[in-house]
């Protein structure tokens, strides 16, 4: 039975069997985004690197630095490095974003595994509870399902019909109940068998009944399916084989190609019958739906600009039956698979098929929430059971007003080869989730508001959704799709990026704010170098002043700042803890100051460049001074050394 439904949708209303193998045109998730912030930091760290000086701490400065920016590629190869070499420093938010640059690369077996892994260090995290939930997809069709009541169509054969649509108070279906030979047409593509339109219900001469449309206008020797009419009954769109004076229209492939009509409805007769201008020869134009306001007809079509074997489209209809140009609706509904049989409510929600997102098998129907927002990302829904099973499920029709529609299955409990089934809903299908985010963005020394900050919204895929500027008063306002994770990502020239995870929730409403820290680019006179490279404390053993190894690595990141800027000036400013005596401390505080210069001007600093003062417990940052109780770790944020910029 899947066999055949394949030949009816694929060979008949779509013949994409000539094109498999079509190049994949889906955009992958490793573009790089604008570049923001701390460049200069990279350039640093890389030197540091290159002279063989290197740390955990400081390569997940450098691959944080590259993800920041974008550049997923390069964080990559660091955060690796990072994992391989100091496995025991890193935390789980690493293997997170290690996770997220191999996704943008395509490699999403390794990126899995990574996310294993970050599932296994973390216990209450939801982007790890996501990405469990996420790849167990029948869960969430399980949930969806048994929301309908559904009952075979009263005029089902031993034949196929499917393409239910609207007409008047009945419908217009497609069948070949005339020949019941549609199996032989699949294969041969022979004259002698067909697909027309029927109507059933629709007036008083087809009212308990089934009779075939128009045989001069509308059904012809080749196949007739999909169709839609306006809610006055004026204009029908249906689908028909391309043929042109009772001959086939072939491609260079051989295939003949489906096209859209339309044809007015006068006193019910069908005249002005005409195709629809974005048809081609080469090409299937296909499954006419129209919107609430019937301004935009949508279709399915594998025309140029397709992101797999078949997408949906949207066309605008202007006031003198003339139309726009045709728009794919993008890769949050089209996948690199079957995106088919549109179809949109009253509320606004498309109805599809598509074998492309995770389904029962074959052809799935699947629900989303359409809208012209450019803030807004689609929520795909599987509509669950029973509407959909194991084989193919398509040609959904809805009623806003009674909960009722249509569909047709080629599920093994039908009559014939394909069958319309009825149904009633009787829950509702969630598809709209929005979250509104806002927030203030501040400078974190000063506190002052950042206007025209950019602050973004980055899904779990790497793309970016939306993004908005700060106010005049810091202030900034977005919307995420709460179904999903998302990344807010705040950005201001000369400033370190900031990022907020968003998880996965309902839609109440969130307060993120940031405080951004400066970087070197905006560094002034009196600004700390070190703070501004993010340096770890340099420490000295006891009583000593030499230059430790793991000191080395954090003064090589001002060696390399000065080597990339050559007109900074620095001064060395080295303190103590209050532990010891005062006078003691402030000799070993200025012998520790010159050991860092003479260190800095044995590596090729110029000794011009440089300044030493040791200012012992003097300027102590807590209150730990002589006789206080504090903690070995309260003494500890004391010792410290400051590189100061004079010039």
């Amino acid at each position: 039975m899947l066999k055949k439904i394949f030949f009816t949708i694929t060979i008949l209303i779509f013949a994409f069997q000539q094109t498999v193998g079509q190049e994949k045109v889906l955009e992958r998730a490793n573009e790089k985004y604008e570049a923001y912030s701390f460049k200069p930091a990279i350039d640093v760290y890389k030197k540091v690197i290159d002279k063989g000086y290197v740390s955990a701490d400081l390569l997940k400065k450098l691959a944080n630095s590259y993800y920041y920016n974008a550049d997923y590629k390069e964080a990559s190869q660091v955060y690796k490095r990072l994992v391989e070499e100091y496995e025991s420093d890193v935390t789980p938010e690493y293997y997170f974003r290690y996770a997220q640059t191999l996704k943008s690369l395509d490699a999403y077996d390794e990126a899995d595994v990574l996310m294993d892994k970050f599932s296994e260090m973390t216990s209450n995290d939801y982007r790890a509870n996501g990405f469990n939930d996420e790849r167990d997809y029948r869960k969430e069709i399980k949930e969806n399902s048994g929301r309908f009541t559904i009952e075979p169509f009263e005029f089902n054969t031993v034949y196929s019909e499917f393409a239910p649509s609207y007409y008047k108070q009945g419908l217009i279906f497609s069948s070949d109940r005339d020949t019941g030979n549609l199996a032989k047409y699949r294969h041969t593509w022979n004259s002698k068998d067909f697909l027309d339109l029927y109507k059933s219900n629709v007036d008083s001469v087809s009212l308990n009944t089934v009779v075939k449309l128009d045989k001069d206008v509308i059904n012809t020797r080749l196949h007739e399916s999909t169709s839609i009419a306006t809610k006055d009954g004026s204009v029908l769109y249906f689908t028909r084989n391309n043929i042109l004076e009772n001959k086939y229209i072939k491609d260079e492939k051989g295939v003949i190609r489906l096209k859209i009509f339309r044809v007015k409805i006068i006193d019910g007769a069908f005249s002005e019958l005409e195709e629809l201008p974005f048809n081609s020869n080469d090409y299937s134009v296909a499954h006419p739906a129209l919107s609430p306001d019937e301004k935009t007809l949508y279709f399915a079509s594998d025309m140029p600009g397709t992101l797999g074997e078949s997408d949906i489209f949207k066309v605008a209809i202007n006031e003198d039956g003339t139309f726009g140009t045709p728009e794919n609706l993008g890769n949050t509904i089209n996948t690199e698979a079957r995106e088919t049989f549109p179809y949109i409510t009253s509320e606004k929600v498309l109805y599809f098929s598509s074998d492309g997102h995770p389904g029962l098998g074959g052809l799935d129907v699947f629900g989303t929430k359409i809208s012209d927002e450019t803030t807004y990302k689609h929520i795909v829904k599987n509509v669950g059971e029973p509407i959909n099973s194991k084989v193919d499920d398509f040609t959904f029709i809805y009623n806003d007003e009674d909960k009722t529609g249509y569909f047709a299955s080629n599920r093994e409990t039908g009559l014939g080869n394909d069958d319309i089934y009825s149904f009633i809903e009787n829950t509702p299908l969630e598809l709209d989730c929005r979250k509104r985010i806002t927030g203030t963005v501040r400078d974190k020394i000063s506190n002052q508001i950042l206007v025209g900050a950019t602050v973004k919204v980055i899904d779990e895929e790497n793309q970016e959704v939306s993004a908005t500027l700060s106010d005049s008063n810091g202030n900034y306002e977005l919307y995420v799709d709460c179904s999903k994770g998302n990344f807010i990502r705040a950005f201001m020239d000369g400033y370190i990026p900031s990022e907020k995870y968003i998880t996965k929730s309902d839609a109440t409403e969130e307060i993120v704010d940031f405080y951004l820290e400066r970087d070197t680019v905006s560094a002034g006179f009196g600004d700390d170098l070190a703070k501004l490279l993010q340096l770890s404390t340099i420490y000295f053993d006891l009583n000593k002043y030499d230059i430790r190894p793991d000191a080395e690595v954090e003064i090589q990141k001002i060696i390399a700042a000065m080597e990339k800027y050559p007109s900074l000036k620095l001064k060395v400013n080295s303190h103590t803890d209050s532990r010891g005596k005062d006078a003691y401390n402030l000799w070993l505080s200025q012998k520790r100051a010159e050991s860092t210069v003479g260190y800095m001007v044995s590596k090729g600093i110029s000794e011009d460049r440089l300044q030493g003062e040791g200012f012992g417990e003097t300027k102590l940052v807590n209150d730990c001074g002589n006789n206080s109780k504090c903690s070995s770790a309260e003494h500890d944020l004391n010792r410290r050394s400051e590189f100061i910029i004079m010039e």
